[in-house]
């Protein structure tokens, strides 16, 4: 079945980017890093807006459309959810399916060992119905009910691959650009471009859903720096009393201690750096600080008690449930409000290479509600054009 068989789809929307592969969805702009080039003043109101990779504002010449996003909120489920049963409508596969797999389809491509001792290779169709959804006709199956309802708000992408047939390297790929490890992660790369507009909070931060421990491992190169700074890795919030690890002060250690002991440490590095330049000493400088001031700002920021009813109600039941993924796409929205320039939530257990059947509908009630929750409440607080 070509592509040419599908209805178009309107791509000019907004930049909720569905992953055929191995996202259910990314909410990003490929226009990001040159946001600060496109408007000179776009962040003027930020006191370190632009990072120490930052181009220099002009230096790239005329945009072809003007640069709107301001942050990133990626929605990272891991194990690759089947794109055959969400957005990939094949009613051909349908039509064949229990026939066996044409010889020019392999290509004399060597099988996996998942299915090099099977004497035969059948074609398996969805099991799930397919309909056309809002003016621009997109296809999806009937088990995401809450993303067909905001069909005209996303873009869904059918062309995305990897060379991998692996999930580590494939995924390290979505994540770093390369199959190999040791490369620095998107979210680090925004921040080093584009720095914070909120000196109380990361620039990268990242969640996972608690209780999700069957599927693929996540390792924190995902998440990391590489060769940049490490300031510029993400910051990984978990649920509970303690979203960042070590950030409350020891017993019997009031703030004003806390702020002695660094200021005191301060001078230190500083009287370090006055010898020896060294990046290594200035992020530290860096990461201290901001853990001093994320012990305001975490609290504040975490804290769902200002959220009205009705919010809870758009996200589902889940949301009031610290570390699901649905009260994870909530904390995104408010992470977002207060500046946060990278937002990436993982939630595993998407791997199904059997029971599918019973499986991908468990993780699409996890996540519908919640991911579509969170495009609507972005454009209901006008955040969705620059997110």
């Amino acid at each position: 079945m070509s592509h040419s068989d599908l209805n178009p789809i309107s791509i000019n929307r907004r930049a909720l980017l569905q992953n055929s592969a191995y996202g259910f969805g990314g909410m990003a702009l490929g226009q990001l890093l040159a946001s600060s080039l496109g408007d000179s003043n776009a962040f003027a109101n930020s006191a370190n807006s632009l990072g120490p990779g930052a181009p220099v504002p002009g230096s790239m010449g005329t945009l072809h459309h003007a640069a709107k996003a301001k942050r990133v909120i990626f929605l990272f489920q891991s194990g690759a959810p089947s794109q055959l049963d969400l957005f990939d409508y094949k009613p051909l596969l349908n039509e064949k399916h229990g026939t066996e797999l044409p010889d020019e389809i392999r290509g004399g491509q060597r099988l996996t060992g998942m299915s090099g001792n099977q004497s035969s290779l059948p074609l398996v169709g969805s099991p799930f119905d397919f309909n056309q959804h809002g003016e621009s006709g997109t296809w999806m199956s009937d088990q995401l009910p809450y993303t067909s309802k905001i069909a005209d708000d996303i873009c869904v992408v059918r062309s995305m691959y990897t060379e991998a047939i692996n999930h580590g390297p494939a995924v390290t790929f979505m994540q770093t650009g390369s199959m190999f490890p040791g490369r620095p992660s998107m979210g680090a790369w925004v921040d080093y471009g584009l720095g914070s507009e909120n000196e109380n909070l990361p620039a990268f931060v990242v969640m996972t859903t608690k209780n999700q421990n069957s599927g693929q491992p996540l390792v924190s190169r995902f998440w990391g720096n590489g060769f940049l700074p490490s300031e510029h890795q993400g910051v990984q919030f978990r649920s509970g009393a303690d979203p960042v690890l070590y950030l409350s002060n020891p017993q019997g250690i009031d703030t004003q201690s806390r702020r002695s002991a660094m200021d005191a440490l301060s001078k230190l590095h500083q009287m370090q750096l006055a010898t020896q330049a060294d990046p290594l000493v200035e992020a530290r400088i860096a990461q201290y600080e901001m853990a001093f001031a994320m012990q305001s700002s975490i609290p504040e920021a975490t804290d769902f008690a200002d959220e009205p009813e009705e919010v809870f109600e758009l996200y589902g039941k889940d949301s009031k449930n610290p570390g699901s993924f649905a009260a994870n796409c909530l904390m995104a929205r408010r992470l977002a409000q207060r500046g946060v320039r990278f937002i990436q939530l993982y939630h595993k257990g998407w791997d199904h290479h059997g029971g599918l059947p019973n499986g991908l509908p468990k993780q699409c009630k996890a996540t519908d509600q919640a991911s579509a929750a969170l495009v609507q409440d972005l454009k209901r607080l006008g955040m969705l054009e620059d997110t």
